[in-house]
């Protein structure tokens, strides 16, 4: 019973931190990569999907990503849905192939980045603590149906705050690697 609730406790943090680390991943830090795109999706056919499931997109050099549509008539419409985003970026087209040059960040840009990144992350910390907050919830349920001793619920509580800090410092371990990355210039 207790382990059941550490190991749902554990798995909901992993969670939270994994969705940190895509949310992180959308972040611009003036270096080309493919995930920047991920979020961004086209009319295809009738159905809204994915950039990545309509083109190929590969990262040319530091700064360039290259998009490359299976089908030609998807030119047009990806490059309309990569200059709508709120991302600032403007595709230069030729033939079939899209040349996304990144523009580099301003002192000002990166700290606003920042800012975002560190909300971002006190956002996990938040989601972790409830995480914790509901499985010492259900812990103090199995001590009041007296199906665990108070030494136990003790215990089960100390194993929750490791987890809860292992987690936390997760998330500042990934926070910090990504304002160096944007501080980089």
């Amino acid at each position: 019973m207790i382990e059941a609730i550490k190991q749902d406790a554990s798995e909901r943090m992993d969670k939270s931190v994994e969705a940190l680390k895509q949310t992180l991943s959308k972040v611009r830090t003036g270096r080309a990569h493919p995930s920047l795109l991920d979020h961004l999706t086209v009319d295809y056919y009738g159905s809204q999907v994915p950039i990545s499931q309509v083109a190929n997109i590969s990262v040319e050099d530091a700064r360039t990503l290259a998009v490359t549509p299976w089908e030609k008539q998807m030119v047009q419409v990806i490059e309309k849905a990569i200059i709508s985003s709120d991302l600032g970026l403007n595709p230069a087209t030729a033939g079939m192939v899209m040349r996304i040059p990144m523009p580099p960040l301003t002192e000002e840009s990166r700290r606003d980045l920042v800012k975002v990144v560190r909300n971002d992350g006190e956002a996990t910390k938040v989601a972790i603590r409830n995480i914790r907050r509901d499985a010492n919830s259900d812990l103090k349920d199995l001590l009041k149906g007296k199906e665990i001793s108070e030494d136990d619920d003790h215990k089960a509580q100390e194993d929750i705050q490791h987890i809860t800090d292992k987690h936390v410092a997760d998330v500042d371990r990934i926070v910090g690697q990504k304002e160096a990355e944007l501080m980089e210039v």
